[in-house]
């Protein structure tokens, strides 16, 4: 019997605790809300002119003063003139302001301000962005014709509205997009990397809803195209490009990627870890078209590669898939010898398998290096309550 302080169910938990379905893009690197969220979770929304220069408050943080020009919404009217406000640096004449009421007993304003630099074009957006109690895709349609709109705070928030909505509701909303100007910012070079990536997702959805047969395959073509583009740096994006590919393409797509040596022990790291994050996107949203054993069978293969290795194991564990158990219990004696992380994903995956083999695996680990062992069991568990 293995001996550890914590325990296997305790390991299964955090494992599968960590795979649980990401909901927004997993490409698009958003986090935060967006100005409409803000907006509607606000008691007070108000519009305000700077006096004076940010500074300190009494956390430290930076907040300046505004006076009242106008409230939205709430019942603060006439009420409100001159309040202090959060902001994230200085902010030069108009703002508009997101308050809070405090709690019945704090010390100090009842409403507590966030204040966000905005002018005419940025306040009317907030004000006519939909509610965020209405449907999603319909919400997104609304955003989808701002997305590169050229007053560069409405652009980004419709960014950060797609880049935290359900893929279901990015995928309901395709209609809106225009094959010809998703294509455009693909080949951009100069645009944003992010976005980049999520526009080769959209032009996957795009390519697989359209009964135009030649706009499809066109649009297949540029991502094939941008993802075999050789590149020395990160490509942030290219995750997006690939899922593109295999919400178009399905089973296909992953023949593409493994014919482009994106499997092959020698691929390029950064290139690998894209391709991870597009099988983890695949295995969430595209079990209709893709099916969930030859992810988990694409996702093994990576398994080869010491530099996603690990990632590839916790992956594995997360899909509850043990079809390449050996292998990954081989792993503790090759790159794991020198690798904590390896050892960690060695351990949740042997410890989450239900299969006799897996005990097997874990008691002869346990004979060669008890003490490695024991710290990689307890890295993958829980933390006391």
């Amino acid at each position: 019997m293995l001996r550890t302080a914590f325990s296997h169910a305790a390991v299964v938990a955090v494992w599968f605790a960590c795979g649980s379905v990401a909901e927004a893009c997993p490409f698009c690197g958003v986090t935060g809300q967006s100005l409409a969220e803000r907006r509607d979770r606000s008691s007070v929304v108000a519009v305000g002119e700077a006096e004076g220069a940010a500074a300190a408050d009494a956390n430290g943080l930076p907040a300046q003063r505004f006076r009242v020009d106008q409230v939205l919404r709430g019942d603060e009217a006439g009420r409100l003139e001159n309040v202090p406000a959060r902001v994230a640096g200085s902010v030069a004449g108009t703002a508009i302001l997101f308050g809070t009421a405090a709690a019945a007993d704090a010390i100090g304003p009842q409403v507590r301000f966030e204040a966000v630099a905005a002018n005419e074009a940025v306040l009317a957006y907030v004000v006519a962005a939909p509610a965020t109690d209405a449907p999603a895709a319909e919400r997104l349609r609304w955003f989808a014709k701002r997305l590169e709109h050229p007053e560069r705070a409405i652009a980004e928030d419709a960014f950060t509205e797609f880049g935290l909505a359900p893929f279901a509701a990015v995928r309901e909303a395709a209609d809106t997009f225009d094959a010809d100007a998703l294509a455009a910012w693909i080949a951009e070079p100069g645009i944003d990397q992010r976005r980049r990536g999520f526009y080769g997702l959209a032009a996957g959805i795009v390519a697989a809803r359209t009964s135009d047969r030649a706009m499809s395959t066109r649009l297949v073509g540029l991502l094939e195209r941008a993802i075999e583009t050789p590149a020395d740096d990160f490509r942030a994006g290219v995750d997006g490009l690939m899922a593109g590919i295999l919400v178009v393409e399905g089973g296909r797509g992953l023949d593409f990627l493994e014919g482009r040596g994106l499997f092959a022990a020698l691929a390029r790291p950064v290139d690998q870890r894209h391709l991870l994050s597009a099988l983890r996107f695949a295995w969430e949203s595209l079990g209709d078209t893709i099916p969930p054993e030859r992810i988990a069978a694409a996702t093994a293969k990576l398994l080869a590669s010491p530099a996603v290795a690990a990632d590839a194991a916790i992956d594995l564990t997360r899909y509850r898939s043990w079809i390449s158990l050996d292998q990954v219990a081989g792993l503790w004696s090759t790159s794991g010898r020198d690798d904590p992380l390896i050892r960690r994903a060695v351990a949740g995956h042997l410890s989450a398998c239900p299969l006799p083999e897996a005990r097997i695996h874990l008691e002869r680990i346990r004979r060669q290096s008890p003490d490695l062992l024991q710290r990689a069991i307890e890295a993958t568990a829980l933390p006391a309550k």
